[in-house]
């Protein structure tokens, strides 16, 4: 059986969850919680993947894999899920990678306030981390609710995944805001059974 190091509130694992969802894999994988950060490596699966982050999916069959984008192309291939149509691949990757860096700036902004002592966050580098989200959401609402509109894929996943992390830690910004076609798009995708199942409960 696989082997997935997991945490709830991390967007980055719960795309993986709602692929293993979607493609029916739910039940081939074991959930192995993780609460550590990179000041607490000892938390963290460091025997499988080094840089001590998750999610890492542990195989029988050959080393660990990671990072998310790596899992959940493992993932589709093994299902057969479909979720990275060569039709539009191109499309498919960099709607993913523009969701995936939404959650790295909004996991930068989380942990500086939870990390960093009072006294050495830098709320200018803080506001810059948002200013990469809000550049990528007016982007996103804009140029790709075509292809959100379309067959589900890994992007509309991703996008799925990172709004719901603006949600439940980002709230007061309000990322909504101005950006009307995105937040129907999100309440509508956000009832699917793989949604509803991995939400994380605050």
């Amino acid at each position: 059986m696989l082997q997935l190091h997991d945490n709830p509130f991390s967007p980055f694992c719960r795309k993986v969850q709602v692929l293993l969802h979607e493609s029916g894999q739910k039940d081939d994988v074991e959930i192995l919680y993780a609460v550590g950060t990179a000041l607490a490596p000892e938390k963290m699966p460091t025997a499988h993947n080094p840089l001590g982050k998750i999610p890492t999916l542990v195989r029988d069959d050959g080393p660990a894999i990671y990072d998310s984008r790596v899992i959940c192309r493992y993932l589709d291939a093994r299902g057969k899920a479909g979720m990275y149509p060569e039709s539009r691949i191109w499309e498919v990757l960099t709607l993913e990678a523009t969701a995936d860096g939404i959650m790295e700036a909004a996991v930068l902004m989380v942990y500086e306030g939870r990390v960093r002592p009072e006294d050495k966050q830098f709320q200018p580098w803080v506001d810059a981390q948002w200013d990469k989200v809000a550049r990528s959401l007016d982007a996103i609402n804009g140029r790709w609710m075509g292809h959100l509109a379309g067959h589900m894929d890994m992007g509309h996943i991703a996008v799925a995944c990172a709004l719901g992390y603006l949600d439940i830690r980002l709230d007061a910004r309000n990322w909504r805001q101005g950006r009307d076609g995105l937040a129907a798009w999100y309440d509508a995708f956000a009832k699917r059974d793989s949604m509803v199942a991995t939400a994380p409960e605050v």
